[in-house]
């Protein structure tokens, strides 16, 4: 029983017990008829009161809101992790795992926002996918190297559905500092870092993930 269930049910047990005590007072020789008929209405209301438990809409909506982002979240954590042991390992990042972050991040949508929202997301990640597909291959004719891999690509394609265009940026200046980080790192643990040195961007990608919806929800951004 909840807090808001228990009070009502106690007010109305208080006040009950009131009443009969004023009601004997006040007729002390009177006979019990009266006092059986207050006994039955009080025990039909104190019924009504405990039937009706389901007056906490709120914190019922509160409990089911919190218990599914719990889930969700952490479904999101699963795959981000797995995404950055992958990509440790093997340089990569699967197709399947991009593809279930996108449909994870638009089956939270649709629940959450409804089905418009979800394909107003399908199209912001679309975009997102082309733009830096380009930059991609911007990047790779002037250089000759590629800055993002295909995989790289498609990850932030599918966590644009999570974190929205407005989020993007905020994912990579975190993963961008995390890198920048390590990479400091490992430099100061005594192992030359060069540019040519290769390091899976993919890891800083899913922690930016991670941290960004909590950064957005922290700072009232949607």
């Amino acid at each position: 029983m909840r807090i808001c269930d228990s009070a009502d049910f106690l007010s109305h047990l208080f006040y009950f017990a009131m009443v009969l005590d004023d009601h004997n007072r006040a007729n002390p020789s009177r006979d019990c008829g009266s006092i059986e008929n207050r006994l039955f209405n009080a025990r039909e209301l104190l019924q009504h009161s405990v039937g009706t438990r389901h007056t906490c809409p709120a914190t019922m909506q509160i409990d089911r809101e919190a218990l599914y982002f719990i889930g969700s979240y952490g479904a999101l954590c699963v795959l981000c992790c797995a995404v950055a042991l992958i990509d440790l390992r093997h340089g990569i990042i699967p197709n399947w795992l991009n593809l279930a972050i996108a449909a994870l991040g638009l089956a939270n949508v649709v629940i959450t926002d409804g089905t418009t929202a979800a394909f107003t997301a399908m199209a912001i990640a679309t975009l997102v996918g082309m733009l830096f597909w380009l930059l991609q291959r911007l990047y790779f004719a002037v250089r000759g190297v590629d800055g993002l891999g295909l995989g790289d690509v498609k990850f932030l394609a599918a966590a644009a559905i999570w974190v929205g265009a407005l989020g993007v940026p905020t994912l990579l200046l975190i993963a961008a500092l995390a890198a920048l980080a390590v990479a400091g790192g490992l430099q100061l643990a005594g192992r030359e870092m060069k540019r040519q040195t290769s390091i899976p961007f993919g890891p800083f990608l899913a922690l930016g993930l991670l941290l960004t919806p909590a950064l957005q929800s922290l700072l009232g951004f949607s």
